[in-house]
């Protein structure tokens, strides 16, 4: 047996050792291997071990025969689809061509259908779009209804529904000014052209429904159309102006005929009982009137004012001023004969000068309702006739009392007919002290009352001796001065009374002087001093020491009782500021010549031996003697 080679020997001593140290447990390839050949190798024989290989490969053979089988199958299958795919491309390639041959066919066709679709889809929209249009720029059937009425019933009542109609159409109207930016001028224009005639339409079957019940703006079913149709209207100045005309018309009837009513029937079951009824007494039938009006008149302006309450009031002030004098007109015609009435009745002028104030009041209290009118101006000018007729009644009943003229009294007071006018005068200031108008009443009564009194007492005293007439015009000026006294506005009459007044003190004073002169036989001693040429007075009779001296005594009990002196007729003064304004005036005329003899008794030039025994007292000393 020969020896195999050391590196054939080495390799396989590797391989063995290799083979020697693995462990078969863990080698699982190995372990299904032998687990596989135990199936067809039953025994450790020799021929067993001869037979491996060859069975080895008699089982791979085996397996190969059934790897052929069955992959014969498989591809007779895809042999089977490949057929059925074949067929297919082939359907499908001849459908290919009669589609492709189809649509060529058909190609004009589909052309046209798709410009019929477009063109529907066009159409479509136009639909909307005129349908919109419609909505937004036309009206409809029951919108026309309401702003027209209906073409079988033009006489169909107007209700809440013409409004809402109408702002319809202004918005179209509105909305058209777009349309008309945006390149649809004469579509635009012929839409707002189309409103316009509805428009027109509307307002004026509103206007006539409105004129025809604008009397009717309390009617609480037709109240809240009215005054939105007054809203409406006011766009057209005309048609809005014919309606306030009507409505003042109507107004205005009804007014009369409520005022006549209350003049005449009175109130419900004749409460209040009729105005007339008081014709008798013209204060209060004056005031009901007027009341009565200045009640009626600010309800005609709620009423007005509720019309148009709904209406842009910038420019209907004098719209409705206006108004509310053409409603009140209607009653100028009974107020004023009613009143001229009583006027040319002869009435107590305390009566007349009442209705004069209450005129006045009532003319201002209805002037903050309705300024200015023919109702202002009518009590205007029954004011002016009611205070002329005053005037005249006053002059009258001041000439009545003064109609014979009294000789004045023997105490030189005013006579009772004087002081019946200042009690008259007294009266009539104390009431129209409180009037609206009370300075230029006051100086009207004034006027009209102490006049007359000054010319009767220049008549009545022009009969008496200068001293008794100043004393009685004294006396009267003093009772005007305190009368008038008590009131305002009367400034410029006392001043002129005060004037005359002091003419006349002065003249009392005036003959008071010559009485104390007369008295104390001041005269010659006066004249001698007021001729400078003689010599020294001690030399020039009556100028003797004795003869001053027997003056020095009268002048001390002249001193002593100063009323002594006094002429009788100034004790008859009413005033004792008046008495005693003129006794010191008298009193300073004296003492000014007892000053002058003064000085010239003790001046050496006269010769008068002991003047301080001739004239002890000093002119200061003889003032304070008399002051006190």
């Amino acid at each position: 047996m020969p020896v195999p080679p050391p590196e054939v020997e080495h390799v396989l001593s590797k391989r063995l050792k290799k083979i020697l140290e693995t462990r078969l447990e863990n080698d699982q390839d190995t372990l299904d291997a032998l687990k596989q050949l135990s199936t067809f190798y039953h025994e450790n024989s020799l021929q067993a071990r001869r037979n491996l290989r060859s069975q080895i490969e008699k089982q791979s053979l085996e397996i190969n025969e059934n790897f052929l089988a069955a992959f014969r199958e498989v591809k007779e299958s895809f042999d089977e689809v490949y057929n059925n795919v074949a067929d297919m491309s082939k359907s499908l390639q001849d459908m290919s061509i009669r589609l492709q041959n189809a649509k060529s066919q058909t190609k004009h066709l589909l052309e046209q259908t798709s410009g019929l679709q477009i063109d529907k889809e066009k159409n479509e929209m136009q639909t909307k779009v005129i349908y919109a249009f419609l909505e937004k720029f036309q009206l409809n059937q029951d919108e026309i209804t309401a702003l027209h009425g209906n073409k079988h019933r033009k006489d169909l009542p107007i209700t809440l529904d013409i409004f809402a109609a109408l702002d319809k159409v202004q918005k179209i109207h509105n909305d058209c000014r777009i349309l008309m930016q945006s390149g649809h001028q004469t579509l635009a224009l012929d839409v707002m052209e189309q409103m316009t005639l509805h428009q027109e339409g509307a307002l004026e079957r509103l206007y006539r429904w409105t004129q025809n019940h604008c009397r009717n703006v309390d009617h609480p079913d037709l109240k809240e159309i009215i005054i939105k149709a007054m809203a409406r209207l006011q766009e057209r100045p005309v048609l809005f102006k014919y309606v306030i005309d009507e409505y003042c018309i109507s107004r205005r009837a009804a007014l009369v005929g409520d005022f006549i009513d209350a003049l005449t029937r009175g109130g419900p079951s004749g409460n209040p009982s009729p105005i007339e009824m008081r014709a008798h007494d013209p204060q209060i039938y004056v005031t009901d009137m007027l009341a009565w009006l200045n009640k009626a008149i600010p309800l005609e302006k709620q009423r007005l004012l509720l019309l148009v309450s709904l209406c842009d009031k910038n420019d209907l002030n004098q719209q409705i001023e206006n108004a509310l004098c053409s409603i009140s007109e209607g009653v100028c015609h009974p107020l004023k004969i009613r009143v001229e009435k009583i006027i040319s009745f002869p009435n107590d002028c305390n009566a007349l000068y009442s209705v004069t104030n209450l005129i006045r009041y009532y003319r201002k209290t209805i002037a903050k309702t309705t300024n200015g009118g023919p109702l202002n101006s009518t009590l205007q000018e029954l004011q002016e006739n009611v205070e002329h007729a005053f005037i005249k009644t006053l002059e009258g009943q001041v000439s009545n009392m003064l109609v014979r003229v009294e000789a004045p009294p023997k105490d030189l007071t005013p006579t009772s007919s004087i002081n019946n006018l200042l009690s008259l005068l007294r009266d009539m200031l104390s009431t129209a002290s409180m009037s609206e108008g009370r300075e230029q009443d006051m100086v009207k009564i004034a006027y009209c009352v102490v006049e007359p009194i000054l010319r009767a007492v220049n008549e009545q005293a022009s009969r008496l001796p200068t001293t008794d007439m100043a004393v009685y015009m004294l006396n009267c000026m003093y009772s005007m001065y305190t009368c008038l006294s008590l009131y305002q506005y009367m400034d410029d009459r006392l001043e002129r009374i005060q004037a005359q007044s002091d003419a006349q003190i002065d003249t009392l004073t005036s003959e008071q002087a010559s009485s104390l002169v007369a008295n104390l036989n001041l005269g010659p001693i006066y004249t001698i001093l007021q001729d400078t040429s003689h010599g020294p007075l001690s030399t020039i009779p009556g100028m003797e020491p004795s003869n001053l001296k027997n003056f020095l005594i009268k002048l001390d009990s002249l001193s002593t009782s100063p009323d002594a002196l006094l002429l009788p007729q100034i004790t008859l003064l009413l005033s004792s500021q008046h008495k005693k304004a003129i006794q010191k005036r008298s009193f300073d005329v004296m003492l000014a010549i007892y000053k002058q003899l003064y000085e010239a008794v003790h001046n050496p030039v006269n010769l008068y031996e002991n003047p301080v025994g001739i004239l002890s007292k000093s002119p200061e000393e003889l003032i304070q003697q008399i002051s006190k």
